[in-house]
């Protein structure tokens, strides 16, 4: 078959594409930045010394900061234009690294990385809505949209391969170094192949939504993962109450305004409630996934970053082409039916990791790796697909803010609940320390104790995973019951816009 790439529509001119390749260097940096960290987190504990507690947020707070800001940034990309807002995040993006690769504490470090969450969140949605700008044809916007979104699925898969190889010849701190010379290439030729964008007559931005809606999803996170990590408590519970009751308050609202900051109308639009719950669950499972198995591959089977990093590149591989083919995927199947397959997919990569054990199945990891990936490639693009075809090209920063809110948010509850279920079964499998490499430094030459702690951990990350596939399993299911049938904005079939 031909790719689409091979021929794009005569109308899209090559300034387009080379538009396209500008905006797939912050897509790269931001996904890579969700994962970079898997597997440096063990020489990071050993340089900066950081509590359980902190190398949860060091993980977390960059995921919650963009899950928390992404709406916002994504309707004021709509007013004061894609392009400014693009080049103004990267701008604290760069700095903000800068920051984390020289932080000489835990706490500079998570400081760091909540600034980079918070440029972070205004280059994902204007990255994405610009393409609507750059690629008015529908064919060629969803080839576009297929390369988007291989770049963020895949950077989110490669980010531990890089992280590992980098890791393998310099310090922690490059992981973070290796933004620079992008962002650079991004502010210089940003503003010379992107254009401009802004939305004529949209009013000011609701300041009280803004404040409801990051006010709402960072309590209520920080409770859940509280909880799952350390156990329930009156002030995790306290916490999370106040922060559920914002987002009650931020819902009410948005049914009152004019210009609400969320357009509560989008998710009556044919699969665009599968594709937000598709992406929440989906980054939710692959963020846990990724998050346990390089643990896994270092601290239980004794591999470095480098061969933890390789033995990630069949899943990294697959994940970008399935990506890439998404949509044609889609067009074959039907939207809905290709949404059911990929997540059933995904669901059954997660199971076959029961196979990994102590002392083999690294084959079983491969394996699953793979099948999942290609679950998680296809479902992404068909998820951006139908995030962009939702809404006129005007508004399409806010429905993509929503799409990639769902993004981030599964990405800190993957590493919030299932990486909590997993410490919390590893925890009570005897009298360990709050990590499995802790455990194993002050062991000494305990191999009973060694050998005990992995067991619990490989237990830990066998529920973990599987709690991942019946969560994928049960979107699957909803998926095949939901209703197809809306039209989007320009009077296409809205799942299957090209």
């Amino acid at each position: 078959m031909t790719s689409t790439l091979a021929r794009p529509d005569a109308k899209t001119t090559r300034r387009a594409w080379l538009g396209l390749a500008v905006l797939l260097l912050p897509v790269l940096l931001v996904s890579m930045d969700m994962s970079v960290l898997y597997l440096a987190m063990p020489t990071l504990t050993d340089s900066l010394d950081p509590s359980a507690a902190q190398q949860l947020w060091i993980l977390d707070i960059y995921g919650f900061m963009i899950a928390g800001l992404l709406i916002t940034m994504g309707n004021l990309g709509d007013r004061i234009g894609r392009r400014n807002i693009l080049l103004a995040g990267a701008s604290i993006f760069g700095l903000a690294s800068i920051l984390a690769a020289f932080a000489p504490s835990a706490g500079v470090l998570i400081a760091a990385r909540a600034l980079m969450g918070m440029g972070g969140a205004t280059l994902l949605p204007s990255s994405l809505a610009l393409i609507s700008t750059l690629f008015p044809e529908a064919r060629a916007r969803a080839t576009a949209i297929g390369v988007w979104t291989a770049f963020f699925a895949g950077g989110s898969a490669v980010g531990p391969i890089i992280g590992g190889v980098l890791l393998h010849h310099f310090w922690w701190g490059s992981v973070f170094l290796i933004n620079i010379p992008v962002l650079l290439v991004l502010l210089v030729f940003g503003p010379l192949l992107l254009p401009e964008h802004k939305s004529a007559g949209r009013g000011p931005l609701d300041l009280p939504s803004v404040a409801l809606s990051i006010g709402g999803i960072l309590p209520l996170v920080y409770a859940v993962k509280h909880c799952a990590a350390e156990g329930v408590d009156a002030p995790a519970i306290g916490i999370g109450v106040v922060g559920l009751l914002l987002l009650v308050l931020f819902i009410r609202r948005q049914r009152t305004l004019t210009e609400p900051l969320l357009d509560l109308s989008l998710f009556r639009r044919g699969l665009f409630s599968v594709a937000v719950g598709s992406s929440t669950v989906g980054m939710l499972a692959l963020a846990g996934m990724s998050y346990l198995t390089g643990m896994y591959l270092q601290t239980v089977t004794g591999r470095d970053a480098l061969q933890a990093a390789l033995l990630g590149i069949p899943m990294a591989v697959v994940v970008f082409v399935c990506s890439m083919s998404g949509a044609r995927v889609g067009r074959a199947l039907g939207t809905k039916t290709a949404f059911v397959l990929a997540l059933s997919m995904a669901a059954t990569g997660n199971l076959m990791l029961l196979g990994v054990g102590v002392d083999g199945g690294i084959g079983w990891y491969v394996a699953g790796s793979v099948v999942a990936g290609m679950g998680f490639g296809t479902a992404f693009t068909l998820v951006s697909e139908v995030a962009v075809s939702s809404v006129p090209a005007e508004r399409a920063g806010s429905a993509v803010g929503i799409s990639e809110t769902s993004f981030e948010l599964g990405n800190g509850l993957g590493l919030a609940l299932l990486g909590s279920l997993a410490a919390l079964v590893f925890r009570s499998g005897g009298d360990f320390k709050p990590t499995l490499g802790e455990t194993v430094t002050d062991a000494g030459g305990n191999t009973a104790l060694i050998d005990s702690a992995r067991e619990s951990f490989v237990n830990g990350m066998h529920i973990a995973t599987t709690t991942g596939a019946v969560l994928l399993a049960g979107m699957a299911v909803i998926a095949f019951f939901a209703k197809d049938g809306a039209r989007s904005h320009d009077g296409e079939h809205a799942p299957d816009p090209v």
